[in-house]
């Protein structure tokens, strides 16, 4: 018996069929991918309301005192369901503007309702003034703490310049304007000026630290050369209040702070548009609610690479020295 084939009109008509299909499931997976994210968002952004909660803000990476850190901050302390709030902090500093701002609206929602540090790896600098802002200080024995210290850094090609034969010809209004340039030899006036500045912001972050931590002169003095301790020397030295993690810093909330017991620690976190996140951030988060974090952790971080920037002015930034 001969086999019956499929004519040209019905291969054709198959191949449209199995077109619209592929399309209408792929449409099918981006619409449930949208709708997880947009869920995702929503549920972690400060819409997140209802029962009481403790809750839990994140600062990250370099500070910088942006204004969506700072709408988080502000909308915890507005919150009539959050009990307190816990501030984790995994950072080596940043601007001194940017710390002074967190600083700032953390002391603005300790007003309001009781607010607590746990430090990570790291609470360095800026970060230390951070944790500065919050009403006690958790950090765990080795944590890094302190750093404190105003830094200005900038490079001079001055020499390289003469040794390639270029010159930057300029015309000022004053010597100290635009100084120092980087394409000069540093002068002593302007290296003044900004030991001047450097001088005085280093000096409100002593005062903050003296009168945050309740240090005596002699004891500023001995946390204040710019060097970072561990989470166990700086109990010692009154850096921290307590070594321990979020467990015992929930219990002093409980303890000390009369917090009700067993309530749920919710994590806020900034809301992103879409078109925020990009491509790789909206991938990443997708995968995240799929159960599939491991794969979201590699896109997560060539997304954040593109979001590096350097940072002006004035810093409160500790950085280990590379290793030869």
């Amino acid at each position: 018996m001969a086999q019956a084939y499929p004519n040209a009109d019905q291969m054709i008509d198959r191949r449209r069929l199995r077109r619209k299909l592929t399309f209408w499931r792929v449409a099918l997976l981006s619409l449930l991918a949208l709708i997880v994210i947009g869920v995702g968002v929503y549920m972690s952004g400060p819409d997140a309301k209802g029962r009481e909660h403790i809750a839990r803000i994140s600062i990250e990476g370099v500070i910088t005192g942006d204004r969506d850190t700072l709408k988080l901050i502000h909308d915890v302390g507005e919150s009539k369901s959050v009990a307190a709030l816990l501030l984790t902090i995994e950072s080596p500093g940043g601007t001194t503007t940017g710390a002074e701002r967190l600083y700032k609206a953390l002391r603005d929602v300790a007003e309001k309702k009781p607010v607590v540090a746990v430090v990570g790896t790291m609470a360095a600098s800026g970060g230390y003034i951070a944790a500065l802002g919050t009403d006690r200080i958790f950090a765990e024995g080795n944590s890094l703490v302190g750093s404190i210290g105003v830094l200005f850094q900038f490079p001079n090609f001055a020499k390289l310049m003469e040794t390639v034969g270029v010159k930057m010809e300029e015309v000022k209004s004053a010597p100290l304007k635009a100084s120092p340039n980087g394409f000069e030899t540093t002068s002593p006036e302007a290296r003044a000026a900004l030991a001047s500045l450097v001088s005085d912001s280093f000096i409100w972050f002593k005062d903050l630290v003296k009168e945050r931590r309740h240090l005596a002169d002699n004891e500023v003095s001995v946390v204040s050369d710019g060097r970072v301790f561990t989470g166990r020397q700086g109990l010692g030295l009154k850096l921290v209040d307590a070594l321990g993690g979020e467990r015992e810093a929930i219990a002093w909330l409980e303890t000390e702070r009369k917090v009700d017991k067993g309530l749920p620690v919710r994590d806020w976190k900034k809301q992103r548009s879409l078109e925020r996140l990009g491509l790789l951030g909206v991938s990443a988060a997708a995968l995240d609610q799929f159960g599939l974090s491991e794969l979201a952790a590699p896109l997560r971080r060539l997304g954040a690479m593109g979001d590096a920037r350097v940072l002006d002015g004035l810093v409160s930034v500790w950085q280990a020295a590379p290793v030869d």
